[in-house]
């Protein structure tokens, strides 16, 4: 089943042709004589249909029960899916068995076909695998023993000479089993994600600069978009990029721990901050200078990024925010600091960049720190820049960037990651300045 699980579910085949089938059982089960009953019916499942959906997209935008609001291609697809679920479920009172059954096909295709359209709006999730939450990527067998420490001074770039056999793309791999993470603060996360670099499947590999990740919320850990953008660049710079862990700050529950330690969630950073540095010194082929280790976030996984980049300096050399949440648990505050917090804000605003900025007065000189957001994302917008002006008052060399165009979603994924890549290799002297 694991080729199931791969299928594209954003482009591929398999959207198509239930978009398609889903068209033509919808016309199948129009195509008949009409009585007055039956065009009342019709009708009403239609009207019905496209202003109830209608209003569930204004309510899910307004509320943010999701975090951000739907891409404007939800105000198609939830309307007329819901139009023709209920045209499936008014179809089946036809005489004739066949209709019937038809009937039955277009609310099932229908339910197929909305959620495959929003889920494409959306864009972030491009598998099957992915739609339901199950990783795709092969479980790792052999982890790459790490080399002697590299004495060679001045930027890879310069030093590193690829093979000639050395692979064209980077590989992606579960970490699970034997090669999981240990979790020790009593937080249960999935299973991360790790991308090699070209470079770094060679035979002699050079020590590479790590990137520890986060997707946003909900999500999964999933190396798909920072892949693809180092890929691209490795394939223009002698195959070097970062070592990538793709991290889990959600957990197994997939709620919102707010990037904390909390008796409900356990201890989070502790995973971050102590478990994985530790991890990754020990089993990946990663330079130990932490002035080439980067914690990078987006959306829900920006705050935290931007969180622990401020309270763990020496930890954390570079930040990544691709359209952060302004700090942790900024859209449901007030139920944060009395669900996780017993009431006690003090205890929520120490999570804040703001408190790790001040525990930490003149750390930051050398740290680069890039922040964008989409053009189209007004929600996010005023609170990455307040983010980026944080961090450059703190002394990090920040980078702000607005991509015209792009939304919260793949749009900011896909315009967002490339452009901070870019700075990141030139700071990290995997390309020429």
């Amino acid at each position: 089943m694991t080729w199931f699980f791969k299928l594209n579910v954003i482009d591929g085949p398999l959207p198509l042709t239930i978009w398609g089938l889903t068209i033509v059982a919808v016309i199948v089960v129009l195509i008949r004589r009409p009585s007055p009953a039956w065009l009342w019916r019709i009708v009403i499942a239609l009207a019905v249909g496209i202003g109830g959906g209608a209003v569930l997209v204004a309510f899910v935008n307004t509320s943010h029960a999701f975090g951000p609001a739907m891409p404007y291609a939800c105000w198609f697809w939830v309307p007329a899916g819901f139009a023709a679920i209920l045209l499936g479920i008014v179809s089946l009172w036809e005489r004739r068995v066949w209709r019937k059954v038809v009937a039955v096909l277009v609310v099932i295709l229908s339910l197929l076909s909305t959620t495959l359209g929003v889920n494409a709006a959306f864009g972030v999730n491009t598998t099957v695998g992915s739609m339901l939450g199950i990783a795709t990527d092969d479980k790792i067998d052999v982890l790459p023993k790490p080399v002697p420490t590299e004495t060679t001074s001045g930027p890879l770039y310069e030093s590193w000479y690829p093979p000639a056999d050395m692979p064209k793309t980077g590989e992606t791999a579960v970490l699970s089993g034997s090669h999981a993470i240990p979790a020790t603060g009593g937080f249960r996360p999935r299973d991360a994600v790790l991308y090699l670099p070209p470079a770094a499947r060679t035979a002699n590999p050079p020590r590479l600069p790590l990137i520890v990740m986060m997707m946003g919320y909900p999500g999964d850990p999933d190396a798909t978009f920072i892949a693809k953008a180092l890929d691209d660049l490795a394939a223009k710079n002698k195959g070097l990029a970062p070592i990538v862990i793709v991290a889990d700050q959600l957990g197994v529950t997939k709620s919102d721990p707010v990037c904390a330690n909390t008796a409900k969630y356990g201890d989070v950073p502790a995973y971050f901050n102590t478990d994985i540095p530790a991890y990754a010194t020990k089993n990946l082929n990663v330079l130990l200078d932490h002035s080439y280790w980067t914690i990078m976030g987006y959306s829900n996984g920006g705050a935290c990024a931007f969180t622990w980049a401020t309270h763990h300096p020496d930890i954390w050399g570079n930040i990544v925010a691709i359209s952060p949440d302004e700090y942790p648990g900024v859209e449901w505050r007030d139920e944060a600091i009395k669900t996780l917090f017993g009431g006690d804000a003090a205890k929520f605003d120490a999570l804040k960049a703001e408190a790790g900025i001040a525990e930490n007065p003149g750390k930051f000189a050398g740290h680069l720190a890039v922040f964008t957001v989409g053009g189209a994302d007004p929600g996010y917008i005023p609170g990455t820049k307040r983010d980026a002006k944080r961090a450059e008052d703190a002394g990090f060399t920040t980078t702000f960037h607005e991509a015209p165009g792009a939304d919260h979603v793949a749009g900011a994924l896909n315009t967002g990651i490339p452009f901070a890549m870019e700075l990141l290799y030139k700071h990290l002297g995997l390309s020429a300045p």
